[in-house]
């Protein structure tokens, strides 16, 4: 219809590859980017795998081609490179990105680099990487490096930030404020991260097992993605390429503890629901889900849950992607919204790897290998501590 929105480019870095061709490969050979650690520095090294991408911060400054005099952060690097590809695909111009907003989402913003000079300046040092150490940093930098001029904002809210992004960028295109919107997140693995997580005893020393009986954690990792956003009208008149429409969202928040969603999942019930009404389609019309699906005891049980009470006895075909990227927290919703847009466009099912017991309470099955199928609508979750749960919809 005239006033859809419109996907008119993609950018992706994980660590199961650069770009989206990559991405995709990686996703039908059931290539887990989930490995021992060897970039982040940390006494927990020899404990964990995660999802890490395999470049040292000097060779991240190469790849995104910045000034390697500057403060740079991961978390930006990572974005540049994700978001550079999204523009690139999406063939805007010079002139079409000074009116251009961002709406990039983060959670751990600058920890990365500033973690490693807090000591140094309460002597007065490295003020300039203190400046990078909150969310806006990475949002900021990743403008100025592309020239973006027409509206910025950062978004963290937990694990949903980035589908959170997307929803605000919906809005503006649909109140007019903007023609066009990359919208996304961008996070980087830090000692901070890691050590909170496992304070929280959620993280497993071995590779997650999403909505299995037998799953003890996840596995953090990190990453970037972007999709340039428009109006139907808007991108036709440039000739753009249309990767999917994205017809539906909702957000929600069930109130019920600061990392735990409610036993019934009333948060995630609720934001898939509502993405449906927007969307104006009904619970069948949904040909895939790909689920939150962290691989801890509460979120996949709750999720489970939910899902039952809103599909009941005809669950779509879902799955969880984390153990291929591990969880990426703030990117974590756009990462899958690609995997969610590559399902339509190749007509394939993603498989939830390391999958082979149901959860008893729930007994769902994933699915557990690359399934070629008719997809017309995609779901995908996205739920933050803080109980901030939310869903989009991709369609043809």
């Amino acid at each position: 219809m005239p006033g859809d929105i419109i996907v008119t480019g993609m950018g992706i870095v994980s660590s199961i590859g650069f770009g989206v061709e990559e991405t995709f490969r990686a996703l039908v050979e059931k290539r887990t980017g989930v490995t021992a650690l060897s970039i982040l520095d940390t006494i927990h090294k020899e404990e964990f795998v995660m999802g890490e991408v395999k470049l040292t911060h000097q060779e991240l400054m190469l790849k995104a081609c910045v000034d390697v005099t500057l403060p740079w952060t991961r978390t930006a690097l990572l974005g540049i490179i994700a978001a550079s590809e999204a523009v690139k695909h999406a063939g805007l111009s010079s002139e079409e990105l000074k009116t251009t907003g961002l709406i990039s989402a983060s959670t751990v913003g600058g920890m990365d680099r500033s973690e490693l000079y807090y000591k140094d300046f309460l002597e007065g040092l490295h003020k300039e990487n203190i400046d990078t150490h909150h969310a806006g940093d990475s949002t900021e930098k990743i403008a100025e490096t592309l020239g973006v001029k027409g509206f910025l904002s950062t978004v963290s809210t937990a694990c949903s930030s980035s589908l959170n992004s997307q929803m605000l960028g919906v809005k503006m295109l649909k109140s007019g404020m903007l023609d066009r919107v990359i919208v996304g997140g961008t996070d980087a693995l830090s000692r901070f991260t890691l050590n909170g997580f496992n304070t929280l005893m959620i993280l497993d020393r071995n590779h997650c097992r999403p909505f299995d009986a037998s799953r003890t954690g996840l596995n953090l990792g990190e990453g970037a993605a972007y999709l340039v956003l428009e109006r139907e009208a808007s991108a036709q008149k440039a000739n753009r390429p249309i990767y999917a429409r994205l017809e539906g969202y909702g957000n929600a928040n069930d109130a019920n503890h600061q990392t735990a969603t409610s036993d019934t999942g009333d948060g995630p019930f609720l934001s898939m629901q509502k993405a449906l009404k927007v969307a104006g389609l009904q619970p069948g019309d949904i040909d895939y889900i790909n689920v939150h699906g962290t691989g801890t005891e509460n979120n996949d049980l709750t999720e489970g849950r939910a899902l039952i009470r809103l599909f009941s006895d005809a669950i779509p075909n879902f799955s969880s992607t984390k153990a291929y990227t591990g969880h990426t927290l703030g990117a974590a919703g756009v990462i899958e919204s690609v995997f969610s847009i590559l399902a339509l466009q190749h007509q394939r099912v993603f498989p939830n790897i390391n999958f082979s017991t149901p959860i008893p309470e729930i007994n769902l099955t994933p699915v557990t290998e690359v399934l070629s199928a008719q997809v017309n609508h995609v779901m995908t979750n996205s739920f933050g501590f803080g109980g901030n749960d939310s869903s989009v919809i991709f369609g043809l």
